[in-house]
């Protein structure tokens, strides 16, 4: 089993940023990629930024430019860097990784962006 601890999650204001940070542990094996997904309420999960294990990104066309995923790959972890946070952007932000085992999610972390 992978355990996924997420962290960084938070309310910020409108033009704002945050961090989040998402570690996983357990029966690991190799982990080929992470990434984050976000669900707003009402609305469908959908892809944030993922990052493969040799360092290939993939982004939300909506979000190049704002956010930047990173990863330790000797700790396991991925980060998210959220810039010019809009309140759009409010929504749970859960970790994602997969290996060749199987895929696996975090429990989520709310990101609101409110004045």
């Amino acid at each position: 089993q992978v355990q996924l601890v997420e962290s960084g999650g938070g309310l910020v204001q409108p033009g704002g940023s945050l961090r989040l940070s998402c570690a996983a542990s357990g029966s690991i094996f190799t982990i080929y990629a992470m990434g984050w997904y976000r669900q707003a309420p009402g609305k469908q999960r959908e892809l944030v930024a993922a990052v493969t294990r040799a360092g290939s990104t993939n982004y939300a066309d909506s979000l190049k430019g704002r956010f930047t995923i990173s990863k330790e790959n000797a700790k396991n972890t991925v980060f998210l860097q959220m810039n010019s946070l809009k309140p759009e952007d409010t929504a749970v932000y859960y970790c994602n990784v997969r290996n060749l085992i199987g895929e696996y999610w975090g429990q989520g972390t709310q990101v609101t962006v409110s004045s």
